[in-house]
C-alpha cells in the first residue's frame, strides 16, 4: 500500500481538494485498493471541520463530494507511516521540516513539483480570496494530481 498525505495549513481548502482529487483519479484508475490517501494541516485552527464551503462548492461543481473530511493536524508519527508528503506551499514545506524525523526528509516535497506545463511553485491558498482562487487551486491540484499517480505508478510499477 502506497499512502499518500497532502498538507497545508489549516487543511480545509488546498489539502483536503488535493485528497478529494487524487482519490477521485486514483480510483479512475482503480487503483484504490493500492493507495491510501489522506490530508492534514500544520497547525490546528480547523481540527475537526470540515473542508471550506468554498472549496467544498468548487469540488461539487466538478463532480467531487468533500463534505466527509475532516481536518486534522500533521504529527511526526506521518513521516513513519506515509510514503509521501506532499506540501502545498513553502510555508509549510518548511514546518514540515521541522518536525520530519532525520533519515524521513525523502518523503517530503512540495506537491507542484508533480505538476506538468505550470510555471507556479506553489499552490497558492485561496482562504482571504474569492471564488476565482478555489477554481485555480483545483486546476492545480488536478494537474499536479495526476503527475503524482504517474510518479508513483512508475516508481511502485502498480
Amino acid at each position: 500500500m502506497i499512502k499518500v498525505l497532502f498538507v497545508c495549513m489549516g487543511n480545509i481548502c488546498r489539502s483536503p481538494t488535493a485528497e478529494g482529487v487524487f482519490r477521485h483519479i486514483v480510483e479512475q484508475a482503480e487503483l484504490g485498493d493500492k493507495i491510501h490517501i489522506d490530508s492534514g494541516g500544520t497547525h490546528a485552527y480547523h481540527v475537526g471541520n470540515e473542508p471550506d464551503q468554498r472549496a467544498q462548492a468548487t469540488a461539487l461543481k466538478r463532480g467531487l463530494d468533500l463534505s466527509n473530511q475532516r481536518a486534522r493536524k500533521v504529527k511526526t508519527s506521518d513521516f513513519e507511516e506515509f510514503d509521501y508528503i506532499l506540501a502545498m506551499d513553502a510555508s509549510n514545506y518548511a514546518e514540515l521540516e521541522n518536525i520530519c524525523p532525520r533519515g524521513e526528509e525523502n518523503r517530503l516535497s512540495l506537491f507542484l513539483e508533480f505538476a506538468n506545463g505550470v510555471r507556479e511553485r506553489e499552490v497558492p491558498d485561496p482562504y482571504y480570496g474569492g471564488d476565482q482562487g478555489f477554481e485555480h487551486v483545483f486546476d492545480l491540484v488536478e494537474n499536479a494530481s495526476r503527475g503524482l499517480l504517474e510518479d508513483i505508478r512508475s516508481k511502485h510499477k502498480i
